[in-house]
């Protein structure tokens, strides 16, 4: 597998490649990987010829900077992992590289962007999108592979995608669990074992909530699973929303949407949790 810390190197690559008549994939990540990251690599890699893996951890999407500063870099085990499931090339570039000068674009895509995550973590979608239309430009692939755990953040790529003209393909993949149904994720690694103990009891309690949803309103499972999981040692919910899949905006009815969607974001401890589920 090749490593890349070069613009220029990495799109020699990806023109050669490409002047072979291959097709492009890519899987942009913040690294910490986990085996949710390589099933999109073997995903990208039974749909496309070649799979590129990006390893950055963008600090325009960090509203908080702790949150930034304790986020898990692990770019040499992240590298072994790659090579283990076939990755063509990985880009791992330094922030300087990625942001020669301070990005200032703004991206309007609207409300998709404005709920849930955008509400409670102000900056972080204009964040999400400077950095992957970034690396759009520069990995300039057919195909670009995301997990279905960061449910709004899909939405949005696919809103910026639109309002930009990229031709990349948007392809979601399921969430990855671990085998009690937590879903899988870089920060799972700062839980203490207590935390990790109690963790899975957000997708458990999801879970139960799609038979609560013949006899309730949207509204009554969103109390239910709210007082539910804050009676878990640990847990705080910090919001939970029924909202529609596409518009990603709030239902009063399960009338109101075709494919209603639950996301959820979960402390656990001092470790924010995401998480959702369809009701459809």
């Amino acid at each position: 597998m090749n490593i890349y810390k070069s613009i220029e190197d990495l799109q020699a690559f990806v023109e050669a490649e490409r002047a072979k008549g291959l097709r492009i994939a890519f899987v942009p990540t913040m690294g910490a990987l986990h085996a949710g990251h390589l099933s999109l690599v073997r995903r990208a890699l039974s749909e496309c010829d070649r799979c590129i893996v990006s390893v950055f951890v963008n600090p325009t999407q960090f509203n908080d900077p702790r949150d930034l500063e304790t986020y898990p870099r692990t770019l040499e085990a992240d590298s072994t992992l790659l090579a283990s499931v076939s990755a063509s090339a990985l880009f791992a570039p330094e922030v300087s590289t990625i942001y020669p000068e301070e990005d200032t674009r703004t991206f309007d895509v609207g409300a998709v962007a404005e709920v849930m995550e955008g509400r409670y973590r102000p900056g972080h979608f204009n964040g999400v999108m400077q950095v992957v239309s970034r690396l759009f430009d520069i990995v300039r692939p057919d195909c670009a592979y995301f997990g279905e755990k960061d449910f709004q953040q899909i939405a949005v790529i696919r809103a910026m995608v639109r309002l930009i003209g990229s031709p990349v393909e948007i392809i979601a993949c399921p969430i990855v669990r671990e085998a009690d149904g937590l879903a899988l994720s870089s920060r799972n690694v700062r839980l203490s074992a207590e935390e990790r103990r109690e963790a899975p009891q957000i997708y458990r309690i999801l879970s139960e909530s799609r038979s609560w949803a013949k006899d309730m309103s949207p509204q009554q499972v969103i109390e239910r699973v709210t007082e539910q999981i804050n009676a878990v040692p640990h847990l705080r919910v910090e919001y939970f929303e029924i909202v529609d899949t596409d518009s990603l905006q709030p239902i009063a009815s399960w009338s109101d949407s075709p494919a209603p969607h639950g996301c959820i974001t979960v402390f656990c401890g001092e470790v924010r949790l995401i998480d959702n589920i369809a009701y459809h």
